[in-house]
């Protein structure tokens, strides 16, 4: 595998993580509006991404491949959780 490959390879690995990310921290701030008019959205998102993205490498390590349904729903319960955190609760 060439450097191009891992870099595709890593990218792939990251991008569902970052997506979720990206993607609740938005509708987060879409259906709380009034609540999480305070908060920025970058202060939501890249905590929640990188919650994800620790998950994604714990099911790497755990199950041994990426892509396992556990996986994917232990990253939305640690998106949730990071959220509720940041927005609502003590790390707010």
């Amino acid at each position: 595998m060439g450097p191009l490959d891992a870099i595709w390879h890593l990218g792939n690995l990251f991008l569902p993580a970052l997506a979720l990310g990206a993607l609740a921290a938005a509708l987060a701030k879409l259906l709380w509006r009034r609540e999480l008019a305070p908060v920025a959205w970058a202060r939501l998102a890249w905590p929640a991404a990188a919650a994800a993205a620790l998950v994604t490498v714990a099911g790497l390590v755990v199950f041994g491949r990426d892509g396992r349904m556990a996986t994917y729903a232990a990253m939305v319960c640690a998106c949730a959780i990071t959220l509720w955190w940041r927005g609502f609760g003590p790390g707010r």
